[in-house]
């Protein structure tokens, strides 16, 4: 049997994905500040919105202060940093705000289907090579209605295509409902050549 190391956490909204992937990054680690956690914020900062702010500060207070923190909209691309260091255990928090970020670099919104496709295979390749504990949190959006407007068909388009890609180069799946963790994948429980 091999070691899980990489893990994908969806959920949906205030599901309690993110308490559970920061659970998970120390699962078997010590608690002390010996313990290296890097976390990867993907959030973009907005002083306009008060709402956003706050959620961003939430996530921020519940993290120990030892954890080094990286914010990827404003200090390199995600694949990059994963890349820079595959082997330090890596929390990131999350693919849906990574994605827009990259939408939005783009300007992509309008664009066709598969603009942000050279950002997405990097960002699947570094996950694939990362070698030490990695934990992943995306939203799973695909539950609901189809979205009224194109850009938001787009979003949970790419978002879907992307998370079965990370779900695919993942040891272990977790969809979190209700704060309730369900284990989709686990690769590590399974003989290596089964499916």
């Amino acid at each position: 049997m091999r070691n899980t190391c990489r893990i994908l956490v969806l959920g949906g909204a205030r599901s309690g994905k993110s308490a559970h992937a920061e659970d998970l990054v120390c699962a078997g680690r010590p608690s002390d500040e010996s313990a290296s956690v890097r976390y990867l914020a993907t959030a973009r900062h907005d002083v306009a919105d008060a709402d956003w702010e706050s959620r961003i500060d939430q996530h921020r207070r519940r993290r120990p202060d030892h954890w080094s923190t990286v914010e990827t909209a404003t200090h390199g691309d995600l694949a990059a940093q994963l890349g820079d260091d595959p082997h330090t255990a890596t929390l990131v928090d999350d693919l849906g705000t990574w994605l827009t970020t990259e939408l939005d670099r783009e300007n992509a919104w309008d664009a066709p289907r598969g603009t942000v496709a050279p950002a997405t295979n990097s960002l699947v390749s570094s996950v694939e090579k990362f070698q030490g504990r990695l934990v992943l949190v995306s939203p799973e959006v695909g539950l609901a209605v189809i979205p009224e407007t194109r850009s938001g068909r787009l979003f949970r388009d790419e978002i879907g295509s992307l998370n079965a890609r990370i779900a695919a180069v993942c040891d272990r799946v977790v969809l979190v409902v209700a704060g309730l963790p369900l284990v989709l994948k686990d690769s590590a429980a399974q003989p290596e050549g089964t499916t």
